[in-house]
């Protein structure tokens, strides 16, 4: 486990998406309101955190890799507090790109008594400008080749950032510079996404896409989907993560399927799971680890961030920890 985690260090990760902000506004309920039927939170804490493809960016950078962000926020005088939690974060390569007619994306959760009792976004979700495309685009093209890049995320949440142009140039470059690509993807882009290493949507996310109406479909019938699908787009690995079932793993070029069920956890947030699974995967692909072992490592990763509270990134000790415990040994 050691050397898989070493190995990380000497690898670079660009991650291009969505950028957000979860805010967390905490406090104390002790009455209902006389305006309407609903609890008042008397608010004693704010806490700000990444999230996203920051939050991607935080989950690399606490696994040992060196990442490289870059997005388009909106021009709201939120990149000041973005850099300074990057910063904060020793993530120093980040890229915003500023667009006037867009807002940054801020998910508020109002949180009393220590239960989430609602959430509000404050967002834009139209498609950036063609001139931040743009500037997107050449930004990719600068980083990739001027530095040995290894991996390249996109993290798509269906906030406009993320074209389908701008996916199918970045695609096409990193395919010329050699560079992994690995996709978290959503709804609006989900077959645009042709010709990359590794497509990782959740179970729900993926029957929508493939048009599977039945969501009591079997793993057979999932493994089926997952085949025809990696074929369809020309996808090397097909990942979907399954909640409470574990994750499944198609690998088309040797026709394999592994499906590797949960561990029994006691589940506190599934905020920012996909993130770090991502994350995990990606790194662990860079380093060609096995299939089976690959899918033990986003189980694994993505189970245990799931219980704690909010968005937090997995930490390489934390997924150390985590592997030795469940497996009885530390050898990969």
């Amino acid at each position: 486990m050691d050397s898989l985690l070493n190995s990380f260090q000497n690898t670079t990760v660009l991650i291009v998406g969505d950028v957000m902000i979860d805010c967390y506004l905490r406090g104390k309920v002790t009455r209902i309101s006389p305006e309407a039927p609903v609890p008042i939170v008397s608010m004693q804490q704010r806490e700000n955190r990444l999230g996203g493809a920051a939050n991607v960016a935080l989950n690399v950078k606490a696994l040992g890799a060196n990442p490289i962000l870059c997005s388009v926020i909106g021009n709201d005088g939120k990149i000041e507090m973005l850099t300074e939690e990057l910063i904060k974060q020793r993530i120093s390569e980040h890229i915003f790109i500023e667009e006037d007619s867009r807002k940054t994306t801020v998910k508020y959760r109002v949180i009393g008594n220590q239960v989430q009792m609602l959430r509000v976004d404050d967002e834009d979700t139209k498609s950036i400008s063609p001139e931040s495309e743009r500037q997107v685009v050449e930004a990719i093209r600068h980083i990739v080749t001027h530095k040995k890049v290894d991996a390249l995320i996109f993290v798509d949440y269906d906030k406009g950032m993320l074209t389908a142009t701008l996916i199918k140039t970045v695609v096409e470059l990193c395919r010329q510079y050699d560079i992994i690509t690995a996709v978290d993807p959503k709804k609006n882009n989900f077959h645009h996404y042709q010709d990359v290493t590794l497509f990782k949507p959740n179970r729900k996310e993926f029957q929508e896409g493939v048009g599977i109406t039945d969501h009591t479909s079997s793993l057979h019938e999932l493994e089926e989907e997952m085949r025809k699908f990696a074929i369809k787009q020309n996808i090397d690995y097909v990942m979907t993560t399954l909640s409470e079932e574990g994750v499944a793993i198609y690998k088309q070029h040797s026709d394999l399927f592994i499906h590797q069920p949960a561990y029994q956890r006691a589940i506190s947030d599934v905020s920012g799971a996909g993130d770090t699974v991502i994350s995990v995967v990606t790194l662990a692909l860079r380093q060609e680890v096995p299939l089976s072992i690959m899918a033990q490592l986003a189980n694994l990763g993505g189970g245990v961030v799931c219980e704690h509270a909010g968005v937090v990134p997995l930490t390489a000790n934390m997924l150390k920890e985590e592997f030795c415990k469940r497996k009885g040994s530390c050898n990969i």
